[in-house]
C-alpha cells in the first residue's frame, strides 16, 4: 500500500496542465491564470472625484460656471474662485485639485462658500488604481469574481487560461442497472467535481460485465479524466482493473495506506488520467476529494493543486492512530470540531453532516480534546 504523500506525488507527476487559450475574462471565472494580466489602460484615466459635491480651483468664495458629471465632463479649465458641481467619479475639471463636498458647502444662487479644504481632498488622482502596463495578476492566479471586474478595468480584451479539462464519470455495477440500488456515487462526484470549470458527462450505468466495461471505457477515449467508482478492489466482481488492461490503460499504482479509500486505483492511456475510485460511498467521495479534485486543478494550471491542511481543535478525546492513515468525518462547532465516530464507509448520512476531514497520521498517538489536528474543509474542496 501507497502512503498519502507518496499517492499525491505520484499523482502529480502523472498530471501536466492542459494547452493554454485565451478566452474572454468573462468565461475564465474558477481558473487559473496561464500568463500574468497586464493592464491595457490607466485606471482612473483622469482625476475623478470621490464624493458628491465641488470641484473648486483656488481659495472661496467661488462662483458656480458649470457641472462635471458621469459621462458628461466639464469642457474647459477653472480659473481661481471658480467651481463646478461634481457627482461621485466624474471627471474634475483642469484647474481644479480639491472637492467641496456637499456636506460642508452652502449655495446661494451661483455662489458658492465654505472651509476650503487642502489640495486633493476628495480626489481620486489619475492611475490611482493602475497603470497601462502594469502587472495587475500574476501566472497562477485564481480567476473569480473581482479578477474579472478587474481584468475589463483593465481592458483586457481575453486573458490566458489552460483549457477546461473533460471529464468522464462512469457508473459501475449490476444493482445500479436493474435499478435495485441509485447511482449516488456518480451523482456525487460528479456535482463534486462540476465545482471547477471543466465540462463532465456521465456514462452508464455498466454492468459488472469486463467487455461492458471495456466498452464503457472506449467511449471515455477523448477526455482528459475519467472517473470510475467500484470495482476497484479484490473481489470476484472487482473488474475495473482488467478492464482497463483491455482498454490499454497502464496501472501508475494502486491501493492507499489510508482509510477510507484503500481500494484507489490510478492509471493512465496516453493522455487520459483513469481514476478507479472505492465503490462505498464515504471512501469514493474522501477519494475524490484528495484525488480527482487535485488532478483536475494540476490540469487547470492551479500552483498548489493539493488540499490545504488547518490546524482546528478537536472537541473530543482522539485514539490512536493505526497502520493506515485516517480521514474522520467532523462537524465545526463554536469551539472546534467535532469527529463522527462511526466510520462505517456506507454512511451518507454522517458524511452530508460532515463539514471537515480530520487527518489521522498512521501510528500517530491519542489526542486529547482540545489537541489541534490537521483538517481540510470540504467547503473549500469538494464543493470547490
Amino acid at each position: 500500500m501507497i502512503a498519502l504523500e507518496d499517492a499525491w506525488a505520484l499523482l502529480l507527476d502523472l498530471v501536466v496542465p492542459l494547452p493554454v487559450e485565451r478566452i474572454p475574462p468573462e468565461q475564465a471565472h474558477g481558473r487559473w491564470l496561464a500568463e500574468p494580466l497586464v493592464a491595457a489602460r490607466t485606471q482612473p484615466a483622469a482625476d475623478l472625484s470621490a464624493m458628491d459635491g465641488y470641484a473648486i480651483a483656488g481659495p472661496g468664495p467661488w462662483c458656480i460656471v458649470g457641472e462635471s458629471r458621469c459621462g458628461a465632463p466639464f469642457g474647459a479649465p477653472l480659473g481661481d474662485g471658480e467651481a463646478v458641481r461634481i457627482s461621485t467619479g466624474a471627471v474634475i475639471p483642469t484647474g481644479a485639485d480639491r472637492v467641496l463636498i456637499q456636506e460642508n458647502a452652502t449655495r446661494e444662487g451661483e455662489r458658492l462658500s465654505g472651509e476650503t479644504p487642502e489640495p486633493g481632498t476628495w480626489v481620486r488622482p489619475r492611475g490611482m488604481d493602475f497603470a497601462q502596463g502594469d502587472t495587475l495578476l500574476p501566472a497562477g492566479t485564481r480567476f473569480g469574481p473581482a479578477q474579472i471586474a478587474l481584468a475589463l478595468s483593465a481592458a483586457a480584451a481575453d486573458v490566458s487560461t489552460h483549457r477546461s479539462p473533460r471529464v468522464a464519470v462512469l457508473d459501475c455495477g449490476d444493482e445500479l442497472v436493474d435499478g435495485s440500488t441509485p447511482a449516488t456515487n456518480g451523482a456525487m462526484l460528479a456535482a463534486m467535481m462540476a465545482g471547477l470549470p471543466c465540462e463532465v458527462i456521465r456514462v452508464g450505468p455498466v454492468p459488472d460485465d469486463r467487455e461492458a466495461l471495456a466498452a464503457a471505457l472506449a467511449q471515455c477515449g477523448g477526455c482528459d479524466l475519467v472517473v470510475t467508482s467500484g470495482g476497484a478492489s479484490v473481489g470476484d466482481h472487482d473488474l475495473i482493473r482488467p478492464a482497463l488492461e483491455e482498454w490499454g490503460a497502464d496501472l501508475a499504482f494502486w491501493r492507499m495506506a489510508i482509510r477510507p479509500g484503500k481500494p484507489l486505483l490510478v492509471a493512465r492511456r496516453g493522455a487520459t488520467l483513469v481514476l478507479g475510485l472505492p465503490g462505498n460511498p464515504v471512501s469514493a467521495f474522501v477519494t475524490g476529494f484528495l484525488f480527482a479534485l487535485p488532478a483536475l486543478r494540476r490540469m487547470l494550471g492551479a500552483p498548489e493543486p493539493l488540499p490545504a491542511a488547518v490546524a482546528l481543535p478537536c472537541i473530543a478525546d482522539l485514539p490512536p492512530g493505526g497502520e493506515r492513515g485516517e480521514f474522520l468525518r467532523a462537524i465545526h462547532r463554536s469551539d472546534g470540531l467535532e469527529p463522527i465516530m462511526r466510520r462505517d464507509s456506507s454512511l451518507l448520512g454522517q458524511l452530508a453532516r460532515a463539514d471537515a476531514l480530520i487527518w489521522r497520521p498512521p501510528h500517530c498517538p491519542k489526542a486529547k480534546a482540545g489537541t489541534d489536528v490537521p483538517a481540510y474543509w470540504l467547503g473549500n474542496g469538494a464543493i470547490a
